[in-house]
């Protein structure tokens, strides 16, 4: 009988002992693998739902703010309406109230009234109102603000700016006849311009019983840009009042130029006190 031989016995079981383990190893790798990959799916899925959750959220805030701005502004205009209404009934009640002599006192008052505007428009019309005109010399400036309650002084050189500027005073001048609109070169002013401090090109000087009040330096106050609009410029001079600004935005013009005063930053005036 031969011998028996282990070590041949080792060297038969030993391939197939490491493939086993070799198929375990890979096993449970892979298995560990698919553990973390599926851990990694649920986490990136719970993180989206959570910011599809959150975005949602915003969204639903917004909107939900956006619906109390439009309520608030819903009231306020019903508010405004039902003043108007409530305006606009009070009127036609007294009108009712009113007997034939009273209708009568009422016309009389009327045509009063229109017959003062006219004659106050023929004589706005005398001295210059109603068109945009040059003033040819420094004397003539203290003339005409003498002559008109409210005056707008455009100091003007030949450029672009000015001519900008020269186009919405044409156009003011014929809308706003309470108003003296004229321009002056400033170049051939120069008591004047220094006198109220003229440095930027094109400045109005805006003039109220015969003082300089505020300023209007260049375009900054009118968006910084020579594309501004011409009722732009209307409300600025609205709220310095050297215009009547019919309608509701000029009361509030004037009601916030009344709370807030305007500081002027340049002044005649300044100069005759320190003198």
């Amino acid at each position: 009988m031969g011998q028996w031989q282990p070590s041949l016995v080792q060297n038969t079981a030993s391939p197939i002992i490491r493939t086993a383990i070799a198929n375990v190893l890979v096993q449970s790798f892979c298995s560990t693998a698919s553990c973390i990959l599926s851990f990694y799916s649920v986490y990136f899925e719970v993180r989206t739902g959570r910011e599809r959750a959150r975005d949602r959220s915003v969204l639903l805030y917004q909107t939900m703010e956006n619906q109390k701005i439009q309520e608030i502004l819903e009231k306020q205009v019903l508010t405004v309406v039902k003043a108007v209404e409530d305006k606009l009934d009070d009127e036609i009640s007294a009108l009712d109230r009113l007997d034939s002599d009273d209708l009568e006192a009422l016309r009389e008052r009327r045509l009063h009234q229109m017959k003062k505007m006219a004659e106050k428009r023929r004589q706005y019309l005398a001295i210059g109102h109603g068109e945009y005109s040059e003033i040819p010399s420094e004397k003539e400036f203290f003339s005409v603000v003498k002559a008109s309650e409210r005056v707008v002084c455009h100091f003007y050189r030949e450029n672009w700016p000015c001519k900008v500027m020269d186009k919405h005073m044409s156009i003011l001048a014929k809308q706003h006849i309470e108003t003296r609109f004229v321009k002056i070169q400033a170049e051939k002013s120069p008591f004047l311009t220094e006198r109220l401090k003229i440095i930027v090109l094109p400045t109005l000087a805006l003039v109220r019983k015969g003082k300089v009040e505020d300023y209007v330096v260049g375009f900054d106050e009118l968006g910084g840009t020579d594309e501004f609009s011409t009722e732009e410029l209307e409300e600025r001079l609205a709220k310095a009042q050297v215009i009547i600004f019919e309608g509701e935005s000029s009361q509030s013009i004037v009601k916030s130029n009344a709370q807030t005063k305007r500081s002027v930053r340049q002044s005649a005036n300044s100069d005759s006190d320190s003198d």
